[in-house]
């Protein structure tokens, strides 16, 4: 079944989330949500659960790890995507 709900965007770049999709998505006041675009379309995602949901998800490669590397890393992979994707 697919849910479908119309809003506008306002001058500030917000909108509202109609409450079919609110519904749909079991949504409240205080969630969150990713945005993931896809080709020319949107896909909202709830965010559930909070950072200690993941707690021992990553593996450390190194014993102590290299915080300030992996943020390193991270940043760079970050915006080799970004710069490829606006090619």
């Amino acid at each position: 079944m697919m849910t479908r709900g119309r809003s506008t965007i306002t001058v500030k770049g917000q909108t509202t989330i109609p409450k079919e999709i609110r519904k749909a998505l079991k949504l409240k006041p205080g969630d969150r949500l990713l945005y993931e675009i896809e080709k020319n379309h949107a896909v909202l995602i709830p965010i559930r659960g909070t950072i200690l949901d993941a707690a021992g998800t990553v593996k450390p490669k190194e014993h102590p790890e290299d915080y300030k590397k992996v943020r390193k890393e991270t940043k760079k992979a970050l915006a080799q995507r970004a710069a490829e994707e606006m090619k």
